[in-house]
């Protein structure tokens, strides 16, 4: 992946952040996906005072790609206001893997200057659960 992408792809989950709406646990978390057309495409999460009506930010910016008519992802971003980079949940973990099995995913803090972790999306799901496991293919998905 080249570095100026990655570079954009992980401002803009820093720049969304902002917007997400977490009165409840007050844990702000913005991310961003990049999908092979070269769009960014980002969402923050959403709380609800039901909480699993809620949305984690990694989601959210999922359904926007899909939405656009985006069907893979090359890479996601997450930014939290942790200086110690905080990993998707598994229930994203699982929703990316649907979009890209291997993506790369960057982890980051608010800031430039914060660190910036960067794995494969197969070292923190591995064995991951798809099509395959359904005996499809993948092909039938539109």
């Amino acid at each position: 992946m080249k570095e100026d992408a990655a570079e954009k792809l992980i401002q803009t989950a820093r720049d969304v952040r902002v917007h997400a709406y977490a009165p409840y646990s007050r844990f702000l978390v913005g991310a961003a996906v990049l999908a092979p057309s070269g769009k960014i495409y980002p969402g923050v999460n959403v709380e609800n005072a039901s909480y699993p009506a809620g949305i984690c930010a990694e989601r959210a910016a999922i359904c926007a790609a899909i939405t656009a008519g985006e069907r893979s992802l090359l890479a996601v971003a997450v930014s939290t206001e942790l200086e110690s980079p905080a990993a998707p949940c598994g229930m994203c973990r699982q929703a990316l893997a649907e979009f890209g099995p291997d993506m790369h995913v960057f982890l980051t803090g608010p800031a430039m200057e914060s660190m910036v972790l960067n794995y494969r999306l197969s070292q923190l799901l591995p064995h991951q659960f798809g099509a395959a496991a359904l005996n499809k293919e993948g092909s039938d998905r539109a």
